[in-house]
């Protein structure tokens, strides 16, 4: 019986045993997923949690509730990767073989690794929300804060969800003007990309919207350290920004197990083929998420787009065939804005974010790097598409590649 081992239950872990139990043959494959956490996390609801529009009873569920009967699911940490021996060590001591390994071990916040940032102001006066604790922290901490400086700081990219810390700013901005004290409080973001965003058409549009609610934009800022008892932040060429209240996204890297099997860059993450997902040097070993190093965002939709074509390659992989390299970097997110709206960009590998209507040309009903009511829905839908759909495996009616039809030059 051939030995199939997924090391994440997280989104792309959870997806993929899906996929898999469904066209893998459970008298010829022994499949388990390994995870340390009971805890499903729905990390895209985290942002909601500080404006009142999720609780913390909308983003969590027992991982089981989720998992295929044809899959075991063993709950424990993972002390090495041995791909040589084509093993996999458990906290436990535990050794499992395998004759194909799928990495998801996705992605996680590293305060620590910015001098003073995790201090005795953590919590306090620096916040995040890329954590269900953090959230909950910021989220008391808003509900309080009357006036001052809210800096928002992202230390370094890749991030996880990369349109999320815009996100925050502009439902801050709603926020304190439904509650009558926005000129009270002024908004800053503070990032180390020239602009709003990665690339240049989104930027420019995203990056109109922040101005037009009058939060400022510090572009090209590498944080260096903090220094929490003067409430500020200095960057490499000696800037500083100060603050009342500090709002980190820490420097994001894969999972330490990653670095310490020698299978990870600088950050942990695993250097893949970007096309088929097969992992750099090994014949054996895929990796799926927030865990690989391709050029794209970190986010669901990558996810989603790519385990849809991965699941035939790996059919054909273990049969010997030529994997079809078609998967190209197709990420779509919607960046909600407030006041009822958001905002979707499109985009993949060689394509920038363009206007247009999206899924169908001309019609939509999402309307491509435009503000819309329509948007704000479809990012609301998409929680109960993410439990009951996706999750699960399912399909949606989407195309995972990246289409140019119904799109225009800016």
């Amino acid at each position: 019986m051939k030995k199939l081992v997924i090391l994440g239950a997280g989104t792309a872990g959870t997806m993929v045993v899906n996929r898999l139990s469904k066209i893998l043959n459970s008298d010829e494959w022994k499949i388990t997923l390994v995870d340390p956490d009971p805890v499903h996390y729905y990390q895209a609801g985290y942002l909601f949690i500080p404006f009142g529009m999720h609780t913390k009873k909308d983003v969590i569920k027992p991982k089981r509730n989720f998992i295929p009967p044809q899959a075991q699911l063993i709950q424990s940490s993972v002390e090495a990767i041995e791909p040589d021996h084509n093993q996999v060590a458990l906290a436990d001591g535990t050794r499992l073989s395998y004759d194909y390994l799928i990495i998801a071990t996705g992605t996680d916040i590293h305060p620590e690794e910015t001098p003073g940032l995790a201090e005795h102001e953590w919590g306090k006066t620096i916040h995040s929300f890329y954590t269900l604790d953090s959230t909950m922290a910021l989220t008391e901490k808003l509900r309080t804060f009357d006036g001052g400086r809210l800096v928002l700081n992202i230390v370094e990219t890749p991030i996880k969800c990369p349109v999320a810390p815009l996100e925050f700013v502009m439902l801050a901005d709603w926020h304190f003007r439904e509650r009558g004290i926005r000129d009270r409080v002024e908004i800053v973001y503070s990032t180390p990309l020239p602009g709003a965003f990665t690339k240049p058409i989104a930027s420019k549009i995203l990056g109109d919207m922040l101005e037009q609610r009058n939060i400022i934009v510090e572009p090209d800022f590498y944080i260096e350290r903090a220094e929490p008892d003067q409430k500020k932040i200095i960057s490499y060429d000696e800037r500083e920004i100060n603050y009342d209240l500090l709002v980190s996204i820490p420097l994001n890297k894969g999972a330490d197990v990653i670095g310490k099997s020698g299978l990870g860059d600088e950050l942990n993450y695993v250097p893949v083929n970007k096309h088929t997902f097969l992992a750099d040097g090994h014949d054996n070993i895929f990796v799926l998420g927030d865990a690989t190093n391709v050029p794209t965002s970190k986010a669901g939709s990558v996810t989603h787009f790519s385990i849809d074509l991965f699941s035939e390659n790996f059919l054909r992989h273990i049969a010997g065939l030529e994997m079809h390299p078609n998967y190209d970097g197709h990420s779509n997110c919607f960046v909600e804005s407030g006041y009822g709206k958001a905002v979707l960009i499109d985009f993949n590998y060689n394509t920038e974010p363009l206007p247009g209507m999206y899924p169908l040309p001309g019609v939509g009903p999402m309307t491509l790097l435009g503000e819309t009511e329509m948007n704000h829905w479809g990012k609301l839908m998409f929680r109960w598409m993410y439990w009951n759909i996706l999750l699960r495996g399912g399909d949606l009616p989407l195309p995972s590649t990246m289409s140019m039809a119904g799109k225009w030059a800016a």
